[in-house]
């Protein structure tokens, strides 16, 4: 079984005076690429996140979302610090009078200025994490749900293409054995052009004959190739099925193609190769996004 690497999970829960929203997405990567957009007061969660992101995604370009609304959105302040807003109020005034300009807003203006006003440090209490941390990982797994059913799709498409191919192979070895013919009449009738019919050694050339069809033999392409394919399959059906020894396979297989290409010397063969060949680079581009 195979999963892919582009994904999608949301999950949400409303607490009444709290909406958590969680939202993770990822597209394909040859590395985990982890992106987390967390709010001030889950910023110590942060490593807790990544950790178990990485365990369960493992790669992938992720974009992890984590939001939070209260009902209450009024920011409590701590307190004032009287002595500073002091000191930058007379600053203020002294400029003011310096400068020959009016007064009448420094005491907003020294509000607004550092330090002034302290807020409460943004924390999150251990029972408002476990809601959170239950809305993460239900988000988690609709996320891999998302990229279980796209692994099975790839899985058919990818199964359906190495078909298109062992067929062809199936075509090819009904072409085969019609290629010796026409290699014996195209050699003899060269040679009879270049030296004339009577002038042939029939048993050299029958040598010969032998020699050159052997290089041209495909018998051991076509039985790894087949070996290859039926791995393919294989794979796909284990539980650590993943794209990179896929991706492997894929190449081994266009080895195989390709020297079966290479050692034809018949069209109707090289037609059936290139359709080997366009099938493979389409099972190649799915592979890119298996994980």
């Amino acid at each position: 079984m195979i999963k892919s690497m582009t994904g999608y999970g949301i999950a949400s829960f409303d607490s009444g005076s709290t909406k958590y929203t969680v939202e993770i997405k990822s597209l394909n990567s040859k590395f985990l690429e982890l992106s987390l957009r967390l709010p001030k007061s889950f910023t110590e969660k942060e490593f807790q996140l990544r950790n178990e992101c990485s365990k369960q995604i493992e790669r992938g370009k992720v974009n992890l979302s984590f939001n939070v609304e209260k009902a209450d959105s009024t920011v409590r302040a701590a307190g004032i610090d009287k002595e500073l807003l002091k000191h930058y109020y007379e600053q203020l005034k002294a400029v003011s009078l310096d400068f020959n300009e009016q007064s009448n807003n420094l005491l907003e203006l020294a509000l607004g200025l550092p330090e002034v006003v302290k807020y409460d440090e943004e924390t999150v209490s251990e029972e408002e994490w476990k809601v959170a941390e239950k809305t993460f990982k239900q988000a988690l797994a609709a996320f891999q749900q998302f990229r279980i059913d796209e692994g099975k799709i790839l899985e058919q498409d990818t199964k359906m293409r190495i078909g298109i191919i062992l067929k062809n192979l199936s075509l090819i070895e009904i072409e085969e054995p019609k290629r010796v013919p026409v290699i014996r009449e195209r050699l003899n009738q060269f040679l009879a052009e270049a030296v004339g019919r009577e002038a042939i050694d029939q048993n050299r050339f029958e040598q010969e004959l032998i020699y050159y069809i052997d290089k041209l033999d495909i018998t051991e392409e076509k039985i790894r190739l087949k070996a290859h394919c039926d791995y393919f399959i294989e794979t796909l059906k284990n539980d650590d099925a993943n794209g990179k020894k896929l991706g492997f396979i894929s190449q081994e297989i266009g080895r195989e193609i390709n020297t079966l290409g290479s050692k034809a010397n018949d069209a109707n063969i090289q037609k059936l190769v290139v359709g080997m060949k366009e099938e493979l680079e389409k099972i190649k581009e799915q592979l890119l996004n298996v994980l």
